[in-house]
């Protein structure tokens, strides 16, 4: 399969059409931002690393049922993923307090939640991705009530899925940030990816942060970081 033109550019992604039109080639590119675009920078092979092990996680939730966009790993950077319209509605759940969730609320980080907690955000960069509830979203017109609850499912178990698999490698996974789209044939499934980009990680022993959180928060070692996940999760 092989790229044609350009379609779209985002921070972290290029997409590319195919041949055929159900099908797209997303490549990966090692660009970082953070704080919704203000911070910028690079970190070397992220990817390699993201696209590598996001097909990997996206082919455990597909063995556990959940539908994703995935469809072949080409090379290092390129995937082969299935065509979809993003819905604008950018799905984050929390197993534990950190991040913007401690700071809007004015808790410590690490507080562990006796249920994992949902939040939806409008996805629009002008806006600064601005949090909104399910009435919001219907008002919107963003999505029905039934892709809300199916969009709800969906990411409750695949945090499920996710929690366990990470725990048998002595990480924590605290949060994440997931997105959905609509394929050419009206299915919802998960799109995106889900990386050390779009998660927190934290080692389960000694709580170090194996994610982004290193870059936004200039405590170095970001390579590293996301050269562990990859190691934990894939072995090399």
């Amino acid at each position: 399969m092989e790229k044609k033109e350009q379609l779209y550019e985002g921070k972290a992604k290029k997409v590319y059409a195919t041949e055929d039109p159900s099908l797209v080639i997303v490549s990966y590119k090692d660009d970082a931002t953070a704080f919704n675009g203000l911070k910028k920078g690079t970190i070397a092979g992220k990817g390699v690393i993201n696209n590598k092990m996001s097909n990997f996680l996206m082919q455990i939730l597909e063995k556990e049922g959940v539908k994703t966009h995935f469809v072949e790993e080409l090379s290092d950077r390129d995937t082969l993923v299935k065509k979809v319209k993003i819905l604008p509605l950018e799905v984050i759940i929390r197993n534990i307090s950190a991040g913007s969730f401690a700071k809007h609320y004015g808790v410590a980080e690490g507080i562990v939640f006796a249920e994992p907690t949902i939040e939806f955000s409008y996805k629009n960069d002008e806006l600064g991705d601005p949090l909104l509830n399910e009435y919001h979203a219907l008002a919107l017109g963003i999505a029905t009530k039934e892709e809300i609850a199916l969009v709800k499912s969906m990411a409750f178990k695949i945090n499920e899925v996710l929690k366990a698999y990470f725990k048998k490698l002595n990480v924590t996974l605290v949060d994440f940030k997931i997105e959905f789209g609509k394929t050419v044939d009206g299915e919802i499934v998960l799109a995106d990816e889900i990386s050390p980009d779009t998660c927190r990680f934290w080692d389960s022993t000694t709580g170090e942060k194996l994610d982004k959180d290193r870059f936004r928060r200039d405590l170095g070692g970001v390579e590293d970081a996301y050269q562990e996940m990859m190691r934990r999760l894939m072995g090399n």
